[in-house]
């Protein structure tokens, strides 16, 4: 599993990998960290509708997501691994909502 992970990763010591695999681990366990007090916050319950937490979700707990991805990589020594991985992201999204210009 290692090996594969390292491969696609273009990383070379399992050290490395144990790391990245760490910053996925904390990023993702902290996000319930701000999710929860956030919504608690702003009023959202269990009677709140899925598509208004949804969207909720999208605005908030996504970026901060993102940003502790940051955080925990840095404080681990993987920040330029995640730097790529979010630029790469940021072009994945530009691509998408880029407006094509027409032809005249």
């Amino acid at each position: 599993m290692f090996e594969k992970l390292k491969a696609k990763w273009n990383i070379k010591s399992n050290l490395d990998v144990i790391l990245i695999l760490l910053v996925f681990s904390l990023a993702g366990s902290s996000i319930l960290f701000v999710r929860k007090p956030f919504f608690h916050i702003i009023g959202v319950t269990e009677q709140t509708p899925f598509l208004i937490k949804f969207f909720l979700w999208l605005l908030i707990v996504f970026p901060t997501y993102q940003i502790n991805l940051l955080i925990f990589a840095v404080l681990l020594g993987q920040f330029q691994f995640f730097w790529e991985k979010e630029k790469q992201m940021g072009r994945f999204f530009l691509k998408l909502f880029r407006i094509k210009k027409r032809k005249a």
